[in-house]
């Protein structure tokens, strides 16, 4: 596949390195001089790094957008990436734009819809610092919205739900069971007559306020 990434930041080139090496085809655009003459001078093999500016057509035409299966717009800028997002779906590619605020994941809800996804890095990171501070028993996998989020949940010796089937589990409103998995197995579809047993994976869709009260149902006090 071919991908256009806008912006030769941390997490453009990161992203771009990532689908470069599993085969793809990866160019990246950028309009920074000092950004630029530092990739070049790294003498990237994998990733192409062209000049230009990602919210303008004639740029990313250069960059191969009209040949791209998908478009990342990961500057810093949102407007950037908002723009250049437009151009590409006028391409009939797919569209990913980064955005650092969680006050615009509303605004471009109402008026990007044409959008694919939007994706939050320093969401992301901060989701990985905080499965490392918490611990195994309880990993965050992805903010779905401003107050859900998908988390695993490890069934430990003091969960007060061990022994119990997954019909007599009863998780608060506001959180729902979606996969399951035996320890040392991959998860899969949740079935009632499971049983819970210490090392087993919950992965339930709950809203913020009750992953508390979710993580001591499974986990239990640790």
């Amino acid at each position: 596949m071919r991908f256009v990434i806008v912006g030769a930041g941390r997490v453009g080139l990161r992203t771009a390195r990532v689908l470069a090496e599993e085969g793809h085809e990866a160019t990246v655009v950028d309009s920074d001089p000092a950004q630029l003459e530092r990739l070049w001078s790294e003498r990237l093999e994998i990733v192409d790094v062209i000049e230009g500016d990602g919210s303008r057509e004639e740029d990313l035409l250069e960059a191969g957008v009209a040949e791209a299966d998908a478009l990342g717009a990961l500057t810093g800028d949102l407007t950037t990436n908002f723009v250049a997002c437009m151009v590409a779906k006028a391409h009939d590619c797919r569209t990913v734009m980064r955005a650092d605020d969680d006050y615009y994941q509303e605004i471009y809800r109402k008026y990007a819809t044409e959008v694919d996804e939007v994706v939050y890095p320093e969401r992301l990171g901060a989701i990985g610092a905080k499965n490392a501070l918490v611990g195994g028993s309880t990993r965050a996998i992805a903010d779905i919205a401003q107050h859900l989020q998908l988390v695993e949940f490890t069934v430990t010796e003091s969960s007060p739900m061990r022994g119990y089937s997954l019909s007599e589990l009863e998780l608060p409103g506001g959180a729902q069971l979606l996969a399951f998995g035996k320890e040392g197995e991959a998860v899969d579809l949740p079935r009632e007559d499971d049983s819970l047993e210490r090392g087993d994976r919950l992965v339930a869709l709950a809203d913020f306020d009750v992953l508390g009260d979710v993580r001591r149902i499974v986990v239990g006090t640790i």
